[in-house]
C-alpha cells in the first residue's frame, strides 16, 4: 500500500520523499504492531467509535512535521482530510496553542496517536533549537547549517525540520560533494594529498 495521491502532494510540497517518508512511517507503526495488534484499544474503545483530539503544545518553540502526521494518519488508515492542521510548519507556537485537530475511528487513533506525536515532538524539537540559532546569529550575515549527523533513517526528515527552524541543509548523503575531514587526510598522507586527490577525481 502507498501514501494517497494527497498525502503525497503534501510531502513532495514540503519537500520531502513521499517513498522515504512513507518508509520511516511505516517502521515506526510496525514497530508498535510487532507483537500483534492494539490489545488495550481493542478491548476499550468500542468498535465504531469516533472521537476527535487536538494536538496542543506543552512549550514553545516552533512547529515542524505536520506533513508527516500525515502520513502517519494514512498508514493507519485515516484519510488526511481527517485533519485539520491549524498552524503550518515554520510557526513560532505558545505553550497551550493547538496546532492539530483530527476526527478519526477512535481504535485507529489511538493506534497512530504514540506515533504521529514523537515525529511532530521530535522534528519539532530539532526546527525550535535551529531557531534559537538561527534567531542569535541574526543581522551577522552567517547562517546555522545541519550535519549528516542525523538518526539513521530519518535524515531528510531532521534535516526539514532544520530548514522549518531557519537552518541550511548542507549535505544530504556522501556523493552530495567533496568533504575533506581528518580520516581523509590521514588516509591520502597529508591535507595537500587528500585536495589533490579530490581535485582529480571531480
Amino acid at each position: 500500500m502507498t501514501l494517497s495521491p494527497a498525502v503525497t502532494a503534501r510531502l513532495l510540497a514540503a519537500g520531502l520523499d513521499p517513498g522515504d517518508t512513507e518508509r520511516a512511517v511505516r517502521g515506526a507503526l510496525d514497530e508498535d504492531l510487532r507483537y500483534g495488534p492494539d490489545v488495550t484499544s481493542a478491548a476499550t474503545a468500542a468498535p465504531g467509535a469516533r472521537a476527535v483530539a487536538a494536538v496542543v503544545a506543552r512549550e514553545p518553540g516552533v512547529l515542524a512535521g505536520l506533513p508527516v502526521v500525515l502520513a502517519v494518519l494514512d498508514a493507519a488508515g485515516i484519510p488526511p482530510e481527517a485533519a485539520a492542521a491549524l498552524r503550518t510548519d515554520g510557526d513560532r507556537i505558545e505553550r497551550g496553542a493547538e496546532v492539530l485537530r483530527i476526527r478519526a475511528p477512535l481504535r485507529e487513533l489511538l493506534g497512530a496517536e504514540r506515533t504521529l506525536l514523537n515525529f511532530l515532538t521530535h522534528l519539532s524539537g530539532i526546527a525550535t533549537a535551529t531557531r534559537a540559532w538561527a534567531d542569535a546569529l541574526a543581522g551577522t550575515g552567517c547562517a546555522v547549517r545541519d550535519t549528516r549527523k542525523t538518526t539513521p533513517g530519518l535524515r531528510q526528515l531532521e534535516k526539514y525540520a532544520v530548514r522549518c527552524g531557519g537552518g541550511v541543509n548542507h549535505r544530504m548523503a556522501l556523493g552530495d560533494a567533496a568533504l575533506i575531514k581528518d580520516n581523509h587526510v590521514a588516509a591520502a598522507g597529508g591535507i595537500a594529498a587528500a585536495i589533490a586527490a579530490v581535485r582529480a577525481a571531480t
